[in-house]
């Protein structure tokens, strides 16, 4: 019984000592805060400027999450896109889009690791997005994003399984 509670005891102190020695992850880099303000002006920025452009807010190089904002002035016939390793959620800032969500890719390339593109897909859903609407695109998904008209702005927040590669 004596030898019993000694092996408690030093079970008990073992767990005490190991949970003590733990302590909080400390951050790698500064957190960001945008102001309403700020993302509109990012975003008249961008519509400023010619073509398709984005900026990154958090860069993915080095970390496990993108933050960027997107102006497309026109997208048309963009290849579609399946990602191995990534979830895609889009919140709409401005404009319409057409988004074909889900199917297949037909004779998909593999652009990088995990990467897919294909010039046709079968089958998903035509999806009409518009400001204010918030899109979550899992991982394996299928999707192609098509804009005409005045233009369209979204944040685009993605989420990568692996840390991305440094720059």
């Amino acid at each position: 019984m004596k030898y019993l509670l000694t092996v408690l005891f030093v079970l008990a102190a073992s767990a005490a000592a190991f949970s003590q020695a733990r302590q909080p992850s400390t951050a790698k880099r500064p957190y960001v805060v945008k102001t309403k303000q700020q993302v509109s002006d990012i975003e008249s920025a961008l519509k400023a400027k010619p073509g398709n452009t984005n900026e990154d807010v958090v860069a993915a190089a080095g970390e496990q999450t993108r933050v960027a904002v997107f102006h497309d002035s026109k997208r048309e016939g963009d290849l579609n896109e399946v990602h191995d390793g990534s979830d895609d959620i889009y919140y709409v800032l401005s404009g319409k889009a057409t988004l074909m969500l889900g199917g297949t890719l037909v004779s998909p390339n593999e652009i990088s690791p995990g990467e897919w593109r294909a010039k046709e897909a079968t089958g998903g859903d035509k999806v009409e997005i518009k400001k204010g609407d918030l899109i979550f695109v899992p991982r394996g998904t299928r999707h192609q994003r098509t804009v005409t008209g005045k233009g369209f702005s979204m944040i685009l927040i993605k989420i990568f399984a692996d840390k991305q590669p440094g720059k």
